[in-house]
């Protein structure tokens, strides 16, 4: 079995699992790759024991991981899967930040999930994402990725709002005076979209959620429409650029931009336990219907 890791930096205590987590991958004799800056953060970090530079290292995946570790929080997890993109690896998310919503299991739990995980007795979330184009084309990395929460536009510099003209499958739909504007998958219902006043879709539900940013429109409300309906906008405002986001990367587009938005031809696949389900995690996470009458 060939497993790669990846993570962004260090919350508190993180070694202490780290060191926990490649022992056990160690004793189970699994082929351990992990992505180069991480493992150099490793490395340089004093509350890791071992050295851990003879590990492979990679920039880039290919078809013959079996498995996808990511060690972090929920970003940790938005920022992998431009990595696997659609390749079908699957992630394990091992929290070890905050909230951890997307997350398989809690740093506490990874001495006692390994062994599950590895004899692959669990089943996979498939989870939509998002990919964009513009007209005019832009020359940025940013537009060679895809979003698994969400991709948004907002305002640069200014508290002016901006508008927002939209079309769903070339058929004008409104034009939004608001902050912003996020186009959210089942996923990222529960993040930004949520903030913002949008519904919580269940992961399978093959929809996505429209929703603006403080609207100053009082009939301005979230829209669920189906997955595979193409969004084009196009954002003006006072001043002459604004902010497009897809998940944590940002980019500065022209206003004017013809910005187009669908879903990519392909899923990410997030490991569930067998014993968990998105219903559980909402109620855990999120306190769903929390009610100390209940």
């Amino acid at each position: 079995m060939k497993i790669g890791i990846y993570g962004q930096f260090y919350h508190e205590n993180a070694g202490t699992y780290i060191n926990q987590l490649l022992e056990l991958l160690q004793q189970e004799k699994v082929d351990v790759v992990i992505e180069r800056n991480f493992l150099d953060l490793i490395n340089k970090n004093k509350s890791v024991t071992g050295e851990y530079s003879d590990y492979e290292t990679f920039d880039i995946l290919d078809n013959t991981y079996d498995l996808f570790f990511t060690i972090g929080g929920d970003g940790t997890i938005l920022k992998s899967i431009n990595y696997i993109k659609n390749l079908d690896i699957p992630i394990v998310g091992i929290n070890t930040g905050r909230l951890g919503f997307l997350s398989t299991i809690q740093k506490e739990q990874i001495g006692e999930t390994i062994h599950t995980i590895l004899k692959k007795d669990f089943h996979i979330s498939r989870r939509t994402v998002l990919k964009i184009e513009t007209n005019p084309k832009f020359d940025d990395e940013i537009f060679d990725n895809v979003a698994l929460n969400e991709i948004a536009v907002s305002r640069k510099n200014t508290t002016s709002m901006i508008t927002v003209d939209t079309w769903l499958n070339d058929q004008y739909l409104t034009s939004y005076w608001a902050d912003g504007l996020i186009i959210a998958t089942p996923t990222g219902s529960t993040g930004y979209s949520l903030s913002c006043g949008g519904p919580v879709i269940t992961p399978d539900a093959d929809s996505i959620v429209i929703t603006p940013i403080a609207p100053h429109n009082l009939n301005a409300r979230p829209l669920i429409i189906k997955d595979d309906t193409k969004i084009t906008l196009k954002v003006s405002g006072r001043e002459d650029s604004h902010l497009l986001s897809m998940d944590s990367r940002l980019a500065s587009l022209q206003n004017d931009t013809e910005i187009i938005v669908q879903k990519a031809p392909y899923t990410i696949n997030l490991v569930e336990l067998n014993d968990n389900s998105f219903l559980q995690t909402l109620r855990k996470k999120l306190l769903w219907g929390e009610d100390k009458r209940n």
